[in-house]
């Protein structure tokens, strides 16, 4: 009997995808992983690829493709009927992992392979995907007595539901908010795209004038044009207090609670495995080496970076003061202000260029940049069934006219849907005898989506998001790894896998790139000289206060992750905060109001994967810039260099060492100067930009 999440192809069918359906389908997939691995283990004394690895490879694979679009469909089209469903098959998922990861016989058949004869004979991404695996065994508390297993499986367990909380609430708290305003004099400064979004949110709930939520395409132009004060105050605390215990909506949707139960739940799972803190556990599967080398780093970065933020913020006040007459600048000021300074410095607003970036011609030029660097060739596949209206699905094929891959794409906005923007797997690139199953993957954006019969218009810092999770799918896509475990972003540390996205950001900056697709949409004439001129001198504008603010949130996890099991101490919510506001003493220049809640919308690390990982931003941006300085040095559409990262990075996938695929590329491990020379914290840089 066929399983009602799997279709005839690789392809997700998402009509079919029933929530009724999910979780006896989940339950079938995971009977047939138990029967696979016990199939696997019976009678035999000796292990190989084939008779070992290969059937669970098969078996995970069915699994990760069934559960793949059910995952997705609870982060772009949330209902409670799916949430349900999903909710109730976690824990199940849990178990499964946990009880493979815990199983004594397959790490001595893993093992057997990794120290028997055989060994030599595997390829080298076949020795990285049981080296990956003995480590997860470990990391599953394999070595653990009975009692300990069975509590650290409660661990898992539970974090796995609570992490998905921490998510809900900030999807609820978020959509639960909207400002209703009938007098059109509070919107003045906003531009009209603002205006046009907020009448066409009014109407859809059947309201007259204009709504703002706290979507980022509704907050954010508030925040940065809105020329009343009141309102930005009010859209700021909304925000910045969402899923906590006070804001407008206090109490109703608290991740508070969840936050100090995950941050004792994680301690406890590492002190179990005999690390001393959770920074320990989760860098074992990173690049860098140790708690204090991601500190050392992180403070060398402060001791660049902060004086430029300082002096940057000091600008703003005394602009703020001598320009506006503002004897005190408040959180919510603070971008308003800044968006004064940056026109007034360089006669220059990222509203000037939305009309130059229409999402569909940023689409063209992005691919039309991938085919230039890499060879290959994307087309749209509009009969490829979708979950939305406006969701697309793309084919890729490589320089040979081969497919090699595809991917969905979700632009927009809408009731139902994360926000944030991300790139996730959907279908990983995998070999069997002749057969290559391609690889597929999501690109999920939250845009603002067409309205007032104009085309969906980008800012130039939206289209660097679509570069960013576009370089993540490339990474994704043209993998050339033929094993599911290392394949594309599988088996990639977490604090290498954000290089292929900053380094795609880097042509959002080139004229030869622009060229391409920045084009008027009613014109199409190419983005002018002069504005592309005040677009480059304006690049660096307030990079020191954008570090500093990366930097609070990198040291903020860090820190919060670090507590020695030797400390007598939990944290609770006082102690999140106090921890938080000595790290914004320390780092940061915008004192925000006693109102802000940030922690607790902090779903990168409460929520997603980088809980003790946020540093990895940094960390893989400077790698990406130095890998995009080679660029620079031959040229930033020569090929030569575009196949070599083709080759060394992004068809690599986890099969390597990341350091030893960067060394491949560029000849030398990665240095800090370019990031500094990019961000205008190089001293020279510096001196120029005054």
């Amino acid at each position: 009997m066929s399983n009602p999440l799997l279709a005839d192809t690789h392809k997700p069918l998402f009509g079919r995808i029933r929530p009724e359906h999910v979780e006896p389908a989940v339950d079938a997939l995971l009977r047939e992983g138990r029967e696979t691995a016990a199939a696997a283990l019976r009678g035999r004394r000796e292990f190989t690829w084939d008779n070992l690895i290969a059937p669970l490879q098969e078996a995970d694979d069915r699994l990760q493709r069934a559960w793949s679009p059910v995952s997705h469909l609870h982060a772009v089209a949330d209902s409670a009927e799916l949430r349900a469903a999903y909710n109730a098959c976690l824990p199940k998922l849990t178990d499964y992992e946990t009880e493979m990861g815990q199983n004594e016989d397959l790490f001595r058949a893993y093992s057997s392979i990794a120290e028997g004869p055989q060994w030599k004979t595997l390829d080298h991404a076949q020795q990285k995907v049981i080296d990956n695996a003995l480590l997860d065994f470990r990391l599953s508390g394999v070595a653990l007595a009975p009692e300990q297993r069975e509590r650290f499986k409660a661990i898992k367990q539970r974090l796995a539901k609570l992490q998905t909380r921490f998510e809900e609430n900030l999807l609820d708290a978020t959509q639960g908010w909207h400002k209703h305003i009938t007098d059109e004099r509070r919107l003045r400064g906003l531009p009209d795209s603002a205006r046009e979004l907020a009448a066409a949110t009014a109407r859809q709930k059947q309201l007259d004038g204009w709504v703002f939520t706290l979507e980022f395409p509704s907050y954010h132009p508030v925040l940065t044009y809105a020329d009343d004060a009141a309102l930005r105050q009010e859209m700021y605390i909304a925000y910045h207090s969402r899923a906590s215990e006070v804001g407008p909506n206090g109490g109703r949707w608290d991740n508070g609670p969840l936050m100090t139960e995950i941050l004792s739940l994680r301690r406890q799972m590492a002190a179990l495995l005999d690390y001393d803190n959770y920074a320990e556990y989760s860098l074992a599967r990173k690049m860098a080496e140790s708690p204090r080398q991601v500190l050392d780093f992180l403070d060398e970065l402060t001791r660049r970076g902060r004086p430029a933020a300082m002096r940057e913020y000091a600008e703003l006040q005394a602009f703020a003061r001598e320009e506006h007459g503002a004897d005190e600048m408040r959180a919510w000021d603070v971008p308003w202000y800044s968006e004064k300074l940056r026109q007034r410095r360089f006669a220059f607003s990222q509203e000037e260029l939305r009309p130059w970036f229409p999402a569909a011609a940023a689409l063209e030029g992005m691919f039309g940049v991938a085919r230039r660097l890499y060879g290959i060739h994307i087309e749209a596949d509009d009969d490829v069934e979708t979950w939305h209206k406006e969701a697309r699905f793309f084919t890729v094929k490589d320089a040979e006219g081969e497919t090699c891959g595809g991917f969905y794409l979700d632009l927009y906005a809408r009731p139902g849907k994360r926000g944030g923007a991300w790139m996730d797997e959907c279908v990983t690139r995998k070999k069997t005898g002749d057969k290559v199953q391609i690889p597929l993957a999501y690109l999920t954006c939250n845009f603002t989506p067409p309205v007032g019969g104009r085309p969906s218009l980008l800012t130039h810092d939206e289209a660097q998001v679509l570069f960013h999770e576009f370089g993540h799918g490339l990474h994704h896509l043209l993998t050339r790894v033929d094993y599911p475990a290392v394949a594309g972003i599988n088996g990639v540390p977490w604090d290498a896998v954000e290089l292929p996205s900053q380094f795609m950001e880097n042509w959002c900056w080139e004229r030869e790139a622009l060229d391409m697709f920045a084009r008027h949409h009613e014109t199409g004439a190419p983005l002018p000289a002069e504005l592309f001129e005040k677009m480059r001198r304006a690049q660096t504008f307030q990079a020191g206060m954008q570090t500093a603010r990366q930097l609070e949130f990198a040291l903020f996890d860090f820190h919060l992750h670090a507590l020695s099991r030797t400390e007598r101490h939990d944290w609770d919510t006082a102690g999140i905060q106090s921890l938080l506001d000595s790290i914004r003493e320390r780092v940061a220049v915008v004192k925000p109001p006693p109102e802000n809640r940030f922690q607790h919308g902090f779903s990168h690390i409460f929520a997603g994967g980088y809980g003790a990982g946020y540093y990895s931003y940094k960390w893989a941006e400077v790698l990406s810039a130095d890998a995009f300085s080679r660029f620079e040095e031959r040229g930033v559409f020569d090929r030569d260099t575009g196949r070599r990262f083709l080759a060394c990075i992004l068809e690599q996938g986890g099969a390597r060492d990341p350091m030893e695929l960067f060394v491949a590329f560029r000849g030398r491990r990665p240095t800090m100067d370019a990031l500094l020379r990019h961000s205008g914290l190089a001293p020279e840089e510096r001196a120029a930009t005054a």
